[in-house]
């Protein structure tokens, strides 16, 4: 396996010394409009977007000095992206918040004054998009979303950029935080991994939800009544999917509180899986956001500075068991891929 200078010059400038990714994710915006106006008591439309820039900046400078880069949007994100940390990388994403909803499929669609090239221009060191995706979905469906991914990776290849391939799953018109889709998400996570993995589309990395809830792992912390799998089944998913995987991958937090996906991947390292670090967002800073729209920016610094670094650094010490992305080539180091 062959990676070229400029992938792995992108790779390189995301991952830690050890080759691993350990990022800030902060590139919300619909959601973090609403969460904003909620805790204000306004309408949504009213949360102006400097107050996006600015609570992404802050967000910014304060963890980045414990990130190996962080995700961020071109929307709202290009202030904050100029107040990281000097050792922290850069990814844009590309995708539009949220998703199509006047039909079913949850279609997404592309920031329409981006291209990947445009992203690059802007100081991108990689491209992120966020794709909704249930391998069970009607074939007229998926096609529209494999289609839409080789167009995204065929850009990425032009502009010789690596690209990180976010996909949640979902079930249509059902809930995903209940036991049912509890059951079904091994599978939706697995054969997501298998398909994205393939040369097709280009993807260089997978941000992936872990394959469990941990709300429905037995004997969990976060488990407060019924259970879907036990500790050992939950580990035995983990190896399922990861067995999945024919490219790097990384996980995401979901929105699950710190102490939760601290204990994911506890279960994660427990289950020997080999994860190339963690794209990980409101875990760290959501709970911020109260302290911000109450008290404002020099009042989420603060907090910041105190409980984000805790939660952040939390996360962090986590990755012992994390692998370089590069040893899932059989390489030894990120130079040894382009010889």
């Amino acid at each position: 396996m062959k990676i070229t200078p400029g992938k792995q010059k992108g790779m390189k400038a995301v991952a830690d010394a050890r080759g691993v990714i350990a990022a800030a994710a902060m590139d919300q915006r619909g959601s973090l409009k609403s969460a904003i106006a909620k805790e204000k008591g306004i309408d949504k439309k009213d949360v102006p977007a400097q107050m996006l820039e600015e609570f992404k900046t802050i967000v910014t400078r304060v963890l980045t000095p414990h990130a190996s880069a962080i995700l961020l949007d071109p929307e709202y994100g290009l202030p904050a992206a100029r107040a990281r940390s000097s050792n922290a990388g850069l990814l844009l994403a590309y995708e539009n918040s949220g998703y199509d909803n006047t039909r079913p499929g949850r279609l997404p669609d592309l920031l329409d004054i981006w291209s990947v090239r445009r992203l690059v221009g802007a100081g991108a060191d990689c491209i992120k998009i966020l794709l909704y995706y249930t391998p069970f979905d009607p074939p007229e469906v998926n096609d529209i979303k494999h289609a839409w991914v080789e167009r995204i990776g065929g850009e990425c290849t032009a502009s010789d950029v690596p690209f990180f391939l976010e996909f949640v799953g979902y079930v249509e018109n059902g809930d995903e935080k209940g036991i049912e889709y509890a059951k079904q998400k091994p599978e939706v996570v697995r054969k997501s991994m298998e398909e994205f993995s393939k040369p097709q589309y280009g993807v260089d990395v997978l941000k992936v939800e872990v394959p469990v809830n941990m709300a429905f792992v037995a004997g969990s912390k976060a488990c407060k009544g019924e259970s879907a799998y036990t500790r050992d089944q939950a580990k035995e998913h983990f190896r399922r999917a990861a067995a999945a995987a024919k490219k790097p991958f990384i996980y995401l937090s979901a929105g699950v509180n710190n102490d939760v996906f601290a204990e994911t991947l506890e279960l994660a390292a427990e289950s020997g899986v080999e994860f190339s670090g963690v794209l990980c967002g409101r875990a760290t800073w959501k709970d911020g956001i109260p302290v911000y729209a109450k008290q404002g920016g020099k009042a989420l610094e603060d907090w910041l500075g105190d409980q984000g670094v805790k939660n952040i650094n939390n996360v962090n010490s986590k990755l012992t068991a994390a692998k370089p992305w590069y040893s899932f080539y059989g390489a030894t180091s990120a130079a040894a891929l382009g010889d």
